[in-house]
Formats: C-alpha cells, structure tokens, sequence
C-alpha cells in the first residue's frame, strides 16, 4: 500500500524505508506496541488505540482510508548527521522545505546500503502516521500523537 507521493519534479527516488517491510523483520514490535496500548495499568504511556492496535489489519484500514491524519514532509538535504551519543553511521537529516524552514528529520531505512544516498543536495520524502496517545492533552493543549514513519525515499540525484 504505497502511500508517498514523490514530488513530480522528474528527479527520480528510491524508496528506502516501509514500515511494513520493517515490521516483518521485527514482529516483537508489533507484540511489545500492542501490548502497552492494552495496559490499563500504564493510562500515560503507550498508543490510545483509537484507530487500531499498532500494526494490526484495523490501523493499516485507518491509514489507508486516511481516517489516520498523515504528515508528508518534502525537502533538500541541508545537512547529514549524527544525532544522539552513539558514534555510529549518520541517522539525521536537516531538510530545507520548500518555505524555507529547517527540519530534522530521523533516517530510516530497510536497507543498510541505502545510506550512501543521504547526502546534501539530494531530496527527501516521508510519510508519518499521526497516532494518538494515550496520554492527552498535549502540552500545547492540542492532540498528543506518536509521529510513525510510514514511508521514507530519498532521490537518487541531487
């Protein structure tokens, strides 16, 4: 269920990240979300469950049908970088959207190798899943939602 639109600018992209593809390989998951959206004892934490356990046939309909608000977030890469304390490989991108603003954005990927096309100049698409907490109201007084990666491309060309 393909759910990135690239931007039609004829620069090609490369999917590089499906959560669906990512969940196969870690159904532990799926078990662990599920679990604590369950958890009566635990009212703060977790998913509220309002559009489906995580991953299950009822949160995918929910994505699919866009019951589930989206985010796409497109952009240029700014910047490639290391977040965190783990001296690793690259997992952030500062991405210059088209207004002009900066946003940081985690990179996913299914596919190790895929990291190479990170880099400055080349364009960036993802796809969130604006999941509700159990936990409400947001701070701000809005909807508290757990963003999850649907989908990540990135274009193959600066």
């Amino acid at each position: 269920m393909p759910l990135l639109v690239a931007p039609d600018n004829g620069i090609p992209m490369k999917t590089v990240f499906t959560l669906q593809e990512a969940l196969r390989g870690n159904p532990e998951r799926i078990k662990k979300t599920q679990a604590l959206t369950l958890n009566d004892s635990k009212p703060n934490m977790g998913l509220s469950g309002k559009y489906g356990l995580f991953g299950s046939k009822e949160w995918w309909e929910s994505i699919a049908s866009a019951r589930m608000p989206l985010e796409r977030v497109t952009g240029v890469v700014v910047r490639a970088y290391v977040a965190g304390q783990d001296s690793g490989d690259i997992n952030t991108v500062d991405i210059r959207m088209p207004g002009g603003e900066i946003l940081a954005a985690g990179i996913y990927l299914n596919n190790k190798a895929d990291l190479a096309l990170f880099q400055v100049g080349h364009m960036v698409s993802i796809v969130y899943a604006l999941d509700e907490l159990k936990l409400q109201p947001a701070h701000d007084g809005g909807i508290n939602v757990s963003k999850v990666a649907l989908e990540m491309a990135v274009s193959l060309v600066p």
